[in-house]
């Protein structure tokens, strides 16, 4: 096995379209990276770079101590999956298993105990001799990571391999995927535009936009300490409430309630960030709370997300949404509601990026 690594990779189409801008980050053996954004934000074209379908137009690429930025797709000794199953759908489920072996001339005794290897490992013994035209969209993307884990690759690359699939398919097969992976131990890079995906799968999470890496970390300081309003406002469902508030002394205003910062010096505006499921009824004792109008309320199983206006006579009315147990009980059209402090992010309104993220925030 062997470490990954991308320095300053950099991908230019035209003067006008750039989809990667000096990406730079490491995976190591054992680690699932995860390359998380939106259409257009360079994951693929990253990938592809990695893969060697695309080549950089400046940058490096290495696999352990060999630059690999120009060589051959075919001498990489990597692995994709597809979005596509792309099966070939003359061949039975053992043949497609076996082609790129026997492409590389494998002696035939081998390629049958890696393809009972897989099989075993994906449950697939029973669909050896089915087409792919016989099997489910869930047993097609098990033949086509099958195909890639017989070739004992040192890196694995996924390309939004269950985008296909419907919803309950999907988390069944995402389960497969992090067990199956987690066994090969080697570098895993899988690109996604789902964050359910990259947060549940991943050891690393590389969020893209625009072709910059905005953040890259674990899943969990991804969600709980977003490093700008990008990160903040693309990973969580529902999303974080993002809140322009004026500032007045060292207090930011929510409406007519005040809401303290950690520094003395504060700009005229700033940005605040909390989820929904940091919102909750306000009790006795409770500090940051605030008074709201409701005006919806989505049902969505355990919680309803309750969204609530807060007039402000500084600018239009705030909305902030909460996610409540559905057996919690609240006045129909009023609700006093409260912050959780140690779940409040701060975003400078300028850069956009997290401020205060390493201060005690106060409360009034």
């Amino acid at each position: 096995m062997a470490k990954l690594e991308l320095k300053n990779l950099n991908k230019t189409y035209s003067s006008k379209v750039v989809p990667v801008k000096d990406i730079s980050l490491t995976v190591d053996d054992n680690e699932f990276l995860t390359l998380l954004g939106p259409s257009g934000c360079g994951k693929s074209t990253t990938l592809r770079m990695i893969a060697g379908l695309e080549e950089p137009t400046r940058g490096q690429i290495t696999l352990g101590d060999e630059d690999i930025t120009f060589r051959r797709p075919g001498d990489r000794n990597m692995a994709m999956v597809f979005q596509s199953y792309a099966l070939y759908p003359h061949m039975s489920v053992y043949e497609n298993l076996a082609s790129g072996l026997r492409l590389k001339k494998i002696p035939r005794i081998e390629i049958k105990k890696r393809v009972a290897e897989v099989a075993e490992i994906l449950g697939l013994e029973e669909l050896l001799q089915r087409k792919p035209g016989q099997l489910s969209g869930g047993q097609r993307q098990r033949v086509a990571v099958g195909r890639a884990l017989v070739r004992h690759a040192q890196v694995y690359l996924l390309d939004e391999p269950l985008s296909n699939l419907d919803a309950l398919l999907r988390e069944k097969v995402r389960a497969d995927l992090k067990r199956i992976f987690a066994a090969q131990k080697a570098p895993t890079v899988y690109v996604t535009h789902d964050q359910t995906e990259a947060m549940t799968l991943s050891t690393k999470v590389a969020v893209l936009n625009n072709g910059y890496v905005q953040q890259l970390d674990t899943p969990a300081r991804i969600y709980n300490h977003p490093a700008n309003l990008f990160v903040a406002g693309f990973v969580g469902s529902p999303q974080m409430n993002l809140l322009t508030l004026p500032c007045q002394g060292n207090c930011a205003m929510l409406g007519e309630f005040s809401i303290p910062l950690p520094v003395p010096t504060v700009p005229p505006q700033i940005i605040l960030g909390i989820r929904p499921e940091n919102v909750c009824i306000a009790q006795p004792g409770d500090i940051h709370t605030f008074t709201g109008q409701v005006f919806l309320v989505e049902n969505l199983g355990m919680h309803n997300l309750v969204s609530v206006s807060v007039n402000s006579s500084h600018s239009e009315p705030l909305t902030v949404r909460a996610l409540l147990p559905t057996d919690q009980c609240w006045n129909e059209e009023h609700i006093t509601l409260a912050l959780q402090p140690k779940s409040i992010h701060w975003f400078d309104i300028t850069s956009g990026n997290a401020v205060f993220r390493n201060q005690a925030i106060g409360v009034m």
